[in-house]
Order: C-alpha cells, then sequence, then structure tokens
C-alpha cells in the first residue's frame, strides 16, 4: 500500500508522458448531467495547469486543484447522499482517496519537493477517465433518470478521438 506521501499517487508508478488522458479540447467526458459536468470542466482545466506549471507557480496550482476538488468531490458525496445513490460508499471512499494523495503531495510541495505535483497531475489525468466512465456515468445516470425522468442524453461535437482509424 502506498503511503498519501509517496512519490506515486493514486496508485502511479512514475509520470507518464504522452498519454490519452482527457483533454479539454474535445467533449468524450461529457456525461449529460450539466452541473457534472461543469464540475468536471473545472477539474480538468486545473489539473491540466498543474501539469503545465513553472516551478514557481506549482503550490498556487496545486491548492486550487485542492480547493476544487473539495467541492467537486462534495458536491457529487452530497448528490448521491441526497438521492439515497446504491453505489454511493465505493465512490465516497475514491473522492477520500484522491483527496488524501491531493493532500500527500501538497505537503511535499510545502517542503519545496515541487517534482511531486506533477506525476499527482498526471496520475490524476490517468485515473479521472476510468472514474468518469464507471463512477461518475453511473451517478449522472441515476440523477438524469430521478429528477428528469430518462437517461442523459450527450450529443458530441468532436468524435475523433473516440473513432478508431479505418483499416487500410
Amino acid at each position: 500500500m502506498r503511503s498519501a506521501e509517496s512519490s506515486s499517487p493514486i496508485g502511479h508508478d512514475g509520470p507518464r508522458r504522452g498519454h490519452d488522458g482527457p483533454h479539454l479540447d474535445h467533449d468524450g467526458w461529457l456525461l449529460g448531467y450539466a452541473p457534472m459536468d461543469r464540475l468536471h470542466e473545472e477539474f480538468l482545466a486545473l489539473v491540466h495547469a498543474l501539469a503545465q506549471a513553472p516551478e514557481h507557480a506549482v503550490a498556487a496550482a496545486l491548492d486550487a486543484l485542492a480547493l476544487n476538488a473539495r467541492a467537486h468531490f462534495g458536491a457529487e458525496d452530497q448528490w448521491m447522499a441526497a438521492s439515497a445513490f446504491p453505489a454511493r460508499a465505493c465512490h465516497i471512499d475514491e473522492h477520500a482517496a484522491v483527496m488524501r494523495s491531493i493532500e500527500g503531495v501538497q505537503r511535499r510541495v510545502a517542503r519545496a519537493d515541487f517534482g511531486a505535483a506533477r506525476p499527482l497531475a498526471d496520475a490524476l489525468l490517468q485515473w479521472f477517465p476510468g472514474h468518469a466512465d464507471y463512477l461518475d456515468s453511473a451517478l449522472a445516470h441515476w440523477l438524469c433518470k430521478q429528477r428528469l425522468g430518462g437517461a442523459p442524453i450527450v450529443l458530441r461535437r468532436r468524435i475523433e478521438p473516440f473513432v478508431a482509424p479505418a483499416a487500410g
């Protein structure tokens, strides 16, 4: 088991460059529940900002991400509790684990270990697609069904990242 202050948060084995994490230039991460989609857009923008922050801006970028993640996860946790979402325990536990990782890296950055921040951003970009695809999409579906009477509908503007190139 990894400690919250390890250099490999969220079970990540080190920085990965050139991965296909969620990007802001397409809308493949949209789930069809607008309040959640807005939270995700803000979260991803802050993760990307942390990944690209120069050393002198790392602490501020990480603090902004931590503040956003607390609010983001808190909103989702509240939606799950208020709507009696059946799978809320594991979802809430995952949010708590990610916050422990963020807070562990904040402690390291406070000791001037700025190199811990970029692996965190990389790990979050690796973690987020699976979290959104499985846990958040189920919650979005549940909330839409309860509040709107049907499944969420997502219209995508750009689908290139999700379409395999034709064999040729």
